[in-house]
């Protein structure tokens, strides 16, 4: 499966949108605040390891959030908002998919997962922000209630019509099929990275903690 680089997209872009002292700083914006979070993040210090001077920041970014939601912004359309890639819909959402719960899980928990091993740093930084920041928390419910909600929404319904899974409300269902997945992601990247994982077999966990907690007996 091919994974997606979000650090080499955003760095790619220099030869677009981006001058090639946007791209450090960006760079050195992420490295950073995934170390250190952003609030104990200073300009100076993004400005040194860029190699660029701190006027330099502020002459692109016209203040230390700005930087920051340049960065989220981003990993909220591939990461947590994820229906907005067509690559993401086509992959996931295939008809054979919505016809069997497993393999949709499935495909679900494996393009999310190689997502997020391939950007921790971005990743993180997403997670520890959206807390202290209304402008992300806001931007997100946005695009998770016009984009993200439908989708799930009808495929759920698909499951419950065919009697597959319980008929507890959708949202619910939402919820508790999100937040297993999520929490799996978390924990084996973030929480405790260096456990001894044997992957494969905790995604078959889950997907069969989230079956057997849906499945209409």
């Amino acid at each position: 499966m091919e994974e997606e680089d979000l650090i080499d997209e955003l760095m790619g872009a220099a030869e677009k949108d981006l001058t090639p002292k946007q791209a450090k700083i960006l760079q050195a914006a992420v490295e950073i605040f995934a170390e250190k979070g952003y609030a104990s993040t200073s300009t100076s210090e993004i400005a040194k390891r860029a190699g660029v001077a701190e006027g330099t920041i502020f002459r692109h970014y016209k203040t230390k959030k700005e930087l920051l939601i340049s960065i989220v912004s981003p990993i909220m359309l591939k990461f947590a908002v994820p229906f907005f890639a067509d690559k993401f819909l086509n992959d996931v959402f295939k008809e054979e998919n919505t016809e069997n719960l497993d393999q949709l899980i499935k495909k679900l928990i494996y393009n999310r997962y190689y997502f997020v091993k391939k950007n921790i740093p971005l990743v993180k930084i997403l997670l520890q922000e959206m807390a202290f920041h209304a402008e992300l928390q806001d931007k997100f419910k946005q695009m998770f209630v016009e984009k993200v909600l439908p989708r799930f929404k009808e495929v759920v319904e698909k499951f419950k019509v065919a009697e597959q899974i319980k008929d507890y409300p959708t949202e619910t269902i939402i919820r508790l099929t999100m937040t297993t997945i999520i929490g799996f992601l978390v924990t084996r990247f973030l929480i405790i990275p260096d456990y001894n994982w044997d992957d494969e077999q905790e995604i078959e966990y889950t997907i069969e903690f989230i079956r057997n907690g849906l499945k209409n007996t």
